[in-house]
C-alpha cells in the first residue's frame, strides 16, 4: 500500500495560507471559545478574539446567551477597551498557567478576559449604552427622530450556541447548526455528563506549531510509543503496531487493574453515573474541527481548545473537568489526573514544535501518512473542502 502524502508545507508555514484558513474556516465555522460556566450569571461576559475580530459573549437577565462584535455603532470604539494581552513565546511548549489555575497572559488569538457588566454595556468613548442582548438603550443628548432611532442601531451580532457546557461562536449567519456541524460526536459521548462538569484546573500552553500539526498529532497514536512512555505504561496497547489495532469507538483499554487516565491508573473519585460497561474502564476521545479536542475518562474529562495565533503559533487551553459533587468533597485533589496530562501535553507540544521547525527546511516539501495514521487524512479533506485546492 503506497504512503499517502500530507498537505504541502505551505499549508503549515505561510501567512497567505493561514489568511485563507482564517476567512474560510474560522470566520465561517462554529468555533469553541470556552465554557458556559465562565459566564454563568446575568451580566457576565467573555471577551474573545476570533478570526481577527474582538467579540463579547454575554448572558442576559433571563439566562440567554448573546454574542456581539466588540464595536460601538457610534464611532467604532471598542466597548471593552484594549487588545487582549500577549504572552511570551520565548520558551517552546511553555506552560503559562500553573496547575492551580493562575491567570496567564496569552496571545490575542485566545480568550483571556472574563468580566461583569453591572448595568448594561457602556461605550467608554461617548457613553452609548447597550442592553445585554445588544440593543441600544441610551445615547446621551440624542432624542428619537430626526434620523436617529435606537432600534436601528443594535450591536453587530455573531452566532452563539453551546453543547456539553462548551461555548461555540460563528461570525456568519449562514451554514449548519452547531449540532449539525458536530456530527455524530454528541451521540457517541451522550452518557458523559459534560454539561454538568466544572473546571477544577486550567493550564494554558503556547505552542510554536501550526494548529493543524496539533490536530494531526491528536488524531493518531503511531507516535505514542516513542513520545509518551508514561502514557504507554498506562495503555500498553499504544505500543502495539502504532495503535493500528485499537477500537477507537469502543475506547482505549488500560493496563490490568487501571481504569482512568491518572498517574496510578486509578483514583478515589467516583465514575460518572450512567456510563456503559466499556466507558467505566476505557478511555474515549473526540476531535471536533476546527479547534476542539476532548478526552474522556470514567470520572474526568480533559478538554483542549486551540486558538491559532498565526501560521506557526497556537495557544491551547486545557481544562480539567470533574463532577461538582466530587469537587465539593473535602480533600478533593485533581492532581493525579492533571500531572499525567501535563506530562503528556508537554511531550506532544515539544514534538509538534519539532515538526514545525523541520517543515521549514529547504529540503522538505510534504510528508507522508503511514497506514496506522489514516485518521489524520481527515485534515486534508477538511482543508480542501473549505479552502479549495492545495499546493
Amino acid at each position: 500500500m503506497p504512503l499517502e502524502p500530507t498537505l504541502h508545507r505551505d499549508c503549515y508555514l505561510t501567512p497567505e495560507w493561514f489568511a485563507r484558513e482564517r476567512e474560510q474556516i474560522f470566520a465561517r465555522e462554529w468555533t469553541c471559545v470556552g465554557r458556559e460556566e465562565e459566564i454563568q450569571n446575568p451580566g457576565d461576559y467573555l471577551l474573545v478574539e476570533l478570526a481577527g475580530e474582538s467579540l463579547l459573549v454575554t448572558r442576559d437577565k433571563d439566562g440567554r446567551l448573546h454574542a456581539h462584535h466588540n464595536v460601538c455603532r457610534h464611532r467604532g470604539s471598542q466597548l471593552v477597551l484594549g487588545q487582549l494581552p500577549k504572552g511570551s513565546w520565548d520558551a517552546p511548549g511553555v506552560r503559562t498557567a500553573d496547575a492551580a489555575g493562575a491567570p496567564a497572559a496569552v496571545p490575542s488569538a485566545a480568550p483571556a478576559a472574563c468580566g461583569h457588566f453591572a448595568s448594561g454595556i457602556k461605550c467608554p468613548y461617548h457613553a452609548w449604552t447597550y442592553n445585554l442582548d445588544g440593543t441600544l438603550r441610551t445615547a446621551p443628548f440624542l432624542e428619537e427622530g430626526d434620523g436617529f432611532c435606537r432600534e436601528d442601531l443594535p450591536l453587530w451580532r455573531a452566532q452563539v450556541d453551546s453543547w456539553g457546557g462548551f461555548l461555540f461562536l460563528r461570525l456568519t449567519d449562514a451554514g449548519p447548526t452547531l449540532l449539525e456541524q458536530l456530527g455524530g460526536a454528541p451521540e457517541r459521548v451522550q452518557r458523559y455528563p459534560l454539561a454538568e462538569l466544572r473546571t477544577a484546573r486550567r493550564i494554558t500552553y503556547h505552542v510554536a506549531a501550526n494548529w493543524k500539526v496539533i490536530l494531526e498529532n491528536y488524531n493518531e497514536c503511531y507516535h505514542c510509543g516513542p513520545v509518551h512512555p508514561e502514557l504507554c505504561r498506562l495503555v500498553p496497547a499504544f505500543r502495539n503496531k502504532g495503535g493500528s489495532e485499537l477500537d477507537w469507538e469502543r475506547g482505549v483499554p488500560h493496563r490490568e487493574g487501571a481504569w482512568t487516565f491518572t498517574m496510578s491508573g486509578t483514583t478515589d473519585r467516583k465514575p460518572f453515573a450512567g456510563l456503559n460497561a466499556d466507558e467505566l474502564i476505557r478511555h474515549k476521545g473526540e476531535l471536533l474541527y476546527p479547534n476542539f479536542m476532548v478526552s474522556l475518562s470514567a470520572e474526568h474529562a480533559a478538554a483542549f481548545t486551540l486558538f491559532p495565533h498565526d501560521a506557526q503559533r497556537t495557544t491551547i487551553t486545557c481544562d480539567f473537568l470533574f463532577h461538582p459533587d466530587e469537587i465539593a468533597k473535602p480533600g478533593f485533589d485533581p492532581m493525579d489526573a492533571v500531572e499525567l496530562w501535563d506530562i503528556t501535553n508537554r511531550q506532544d507540544w515539544l514534538i509538534c514544535e519539532s515538526v514545525q521547525r523541520g517543515m521549514g527546511s529547504r529540503v522538505f516539501e510534504r510528508g507522508f501518512y503511514a497506514p496506522m495514521e489514516s485518521w489524520s487524512l481527515d485534515i486534508r479533506r477538511y482543508i480542501r473542502e473549505r479552502c479549495g485546492p492545495t499546493p
